[in-house]
């Protein structure tokens, strides 16, 4: 026995030691390779850059939210900084210039996207519209995406969807209330993430397949409810930190499972999306006019470019990009007016004169309101959706900003930081809707949905559901804070910028709307 446990000890010490050596060759190898590459750099012109760790870079100055933490480092180094996420260089810009100098002068350079290992099952490896690298995958994905996912035909036949979806949100609203309470003058609470998160999927679940995420009836099905779950969760990993896609050895480890929790919940949404596509292909619902519906039509006459994956990657694209996006920037705005109660009166106001009384709200209304539309720009400014645009990475050398930027250098903009800029915007910290009106904003650096050949190609979408659903909440009800306090706008970390605590605020139905309310029960 003695022997035995002998053998194991040197068995397990030899174990190690062969461990210690690998690790200290590996520590020898990129020590070397990294003297090699600022011995080669000594030559250039680079960014400025804070010192960094053998190893893992600057990921130790990246604390969590991500774009405050560059924003601090910008306002010490400058605008435009060079940083390394382990061996990855990062170019992070901050300067409204710059920016545009990278989407404009230099579009093609920095029309790549960067690989994430943790993401490539979400993106049906980096097949998806927003993870494919330039090139002919990507031309087909966009102009598939343009001419027919977000075609202007394509949102004018889905808006009735979008109206129903929106009524039928305020009439659960309504009926929460309580017809009682609204004539008796008492305020009833409600807690609107929720609320929102479930109308955006819902919408995109009838823009896609025909079929409300929560049933017809109102009723949520078990595989639904998996389903939703799925996503949300997609949402976390996606904006999860993961050291692991830039030092390679932690993700060999996997200490959080992040690569474990990612495959088990793209096989959630994987299989409930092929399901969506094998019930159109064997029923009569193809024949509807739905995303789904329409690319199984070209499938027919393109299989190759129109495959089962192809459909899965850009429908999920869509619920990824329009689902947390859409009821965060709703939720923002709803914040930010309940702080700025004047701001709330001057929007109502404005719908009650161009809209009235006798009915509800609708989307030709939009055009018609642009105090609204100066609201819904002040909220993207303040919170835009996405912080730090979708990162881009370049194809090849070029100067931005008199600075040398190397190939296959990461670019991170920070919109947050720059659309707060004091030099551009006066008090501009501040929620003043105002700021936007007669066209005084025209000409302010302003791209919450980004810039260039990759911008967003669902802005007309988001915008005219953002519009719509927020122009209705102020139509039909008073809103009041939970007390004296103002709510809390601190922002949580993510891919996106969700409100860290959900908004929780006292709503009642307008005396002058409960008519029209009614009639949508």
């Amino acid at each position: 026995m003695v022997r035995i446990s002998l053998v194991r000890l040197i068995t397990m010490e030899g174990a190690d030691s062969y461990i210690a050596l690998f690790l200290l060759l590996l520590a020898l190898f990129l020590h070397l390779l990294f003297s090699l590459i600022n011995k080669i750099n000594n030559n250039k012109q680079l960014p400025p850059s804070p010192p960094a760790l053998p190893f893992i870079g600057h990921l130790h100055l990246c604390q969590k939210p991500l774009h405050h933490s560059l924003a601090r480092l910008s306002a010490h180094y400058g605008p435009v900084l060079l940083l390394r996420f382990g061996s990855r260089p990062v170019l992070v810009v901050s300067s409204p210039a710059a920016a545009e100098e990278c989407f404009t002068t230099h579009d093609i350079t920095f029309a790549n996207r960067p690989v994430f290992p943790s993401r490539k099952k979400f993106t049906y490896n980096n097949t998806t519209i927003g993870s494919a690298s330039y090139g002919p995958l990507w031309r087909n994905l966009r102009r598939i995406a343009t001419l027919e996912v977000l075609s202007s035909h394509r949102l004018r036949s889905s808006s009735g969807a979008r109206a129903d979806e929106a009524r039928a949100m305020v009439c659960v609203l309504f009926c929460a209330a309580g017809l009682s309470s609204s004539t008796s003058g008492l305020f009833a609470q409600v807690e609107l993430k929720s609320q929102l998160f479930q109308l955006s999927l819902n919408l995109l679940m009838r823009t896609i397949a025909g079929k409300r995420y929560c049933g017809d009836e109102g009723v949520v099905s078990e595989e639904a409810k998996r389903f939703r779950e799925a996503v949300e969760e997609m949402f976390k990993l996606s904006s999860a930190n993961n050291v692991g896609d830039f030092v390679p050895l932690f993700r060999w480890l996997d200490f959080s499972g992040l690569m474990r929790k990612t495959t088990r919940v793209h096989k959630v949404i994987d299989e409930f999306m092929q399901k969506l596509i094998d019930e159109f292909k064997n029923s009569e619902a193809k024949e509807q006019k739905t995303v789904i519906g329409d690319l199984l039509s070209s499938q027919k006459t393109d299989p190759e470019n129109y495959s089962d994956q192809i459909i899965k990657a850009l429908t999920t694209t869509l619920l990824a990009a329009g689902t947390d996006t859409t009821s965060d920037t709703i939720e923002w705005a709803m914040s930010l007016l309940l702080n700025n109660p004047a701001a709330m009166d001057k929007t109502r106001a404005e719908i009650d004169a161009c809209v009235g009384t006798h009915r509800l709200l609708e989307e030709s209304d939009l055009p018609n309101l642009p105090y609204l539309h100066c609201v819904i720009s002040e909220t993207l400014r303040l919170y835009p959706a996405a912080p730090l645009l979708v990162p881009h990475e370049s194809s090849g050398e070029c100067a931005v900003a008199g600075f040398d930027v190397p190939s296959g250098t990461m670019l991170l903009v920070n919109v947050y930081a720059i659309q707060r800029d004091g030099e551009v915007w006066d008090e501009a910290a501040k929620f003043a809707p105002e700021r936007f009106e007669q066209g005084k904003g025209d000409g302010k650096w302003m791209v919450p949905f980004g810039m260039g050949r990759r911008k967003c190609p669902g802005e007309g979408m988001a915008m005219k559901v953002v519009g719509l659903v927020l122009g209705l909440l102020i139509q039909c009800f008073e809103w009041r804070r939970l007390g004296e306090e103002e709510v809390d706008m601190r922002e949580g970390a993510g891919l996106t910028l969700p409100i860290a605590v959900p908004l929780k605020a006292m709503y009642r139905p307008r005396a002058c709307m409960i008519q029209v309310l009614s009639q949508l029960l």
